[in-house]
């Protein structure tokens, strides 16, 4: 299964990862660093919980730093890979509501984890367009430009994860 598409055109992120809201990060495996050099990102103990889409060795999060693996492409998602982003958004929901700290990550910071973080928000009260316009300032314009995703968030992904289903 491929988990990335090449897309030479989208630049690599500035930072590993962004605070979206309080207590809310988007980040990926790679970024540009000071150098304009690509960086690898890695996770330590500056979280309380990491939820990794893309999952490559060596990039953290530390022993005893709950971890949620969760590989998806950043592509057409399945019903049971939409249950799991479902899940991940009300774990990540969740955890903030206990005062954690919380990153989701994929490859870029960009898709995939705009994807979880943009159901954290919307399970948390907000539509989906201000989740996608708050990701986009906060993260990057690049966030989020996996339009099937866009398409996700605005059907809504229990109706999406119904519609997937019925086509399996």
């Amino acid at each position: 299964m491929r988990t990335r598409r090449k897309q030479p055109d989208v630049p690599a992120p500035d930072t590993p990862w962004s605070e979206i809201v309080p207590g809310l990060w988007m980040g990926g495996h790679e970024f540009k660093g000071l150098s304009g050099q690509l960086e690898f990102a890695v996770v330590r103990d500056e979280f309380d919980l990491v939820q990794t889409l893309l999952r490559l060795p060596g990039h953290g999060p530390d022993p005893g730093v709950e971890h949620h693996v969760w590989p998806i492409p950043d592509g057409p998602l399945d019903g049971t890979q939409l249950a799991g982003v479902i899940r991940l958004a009300r774990a990540a929901s969740d955890a903030m509501d206990e005062g954690r700290k919380v990153l989701v990550r994929c490859y870029s910071g960009y898709n995939r984890s705009g994807l979880v973080v943009a159901q954290t928000l919307v399970r948390r009260g907000g539509s989906a367009d201000e989740a996608i316009r708050l990701i986009r300032t906060r993260r990057s314009p690049w966030a989020l430009h996996n339009e099937l995703f866009v398409d996700y968030l605005r059907t809504g992904l229990s109706t999406a994860r119904l519609l997937e289903e019925l086509t399996e």
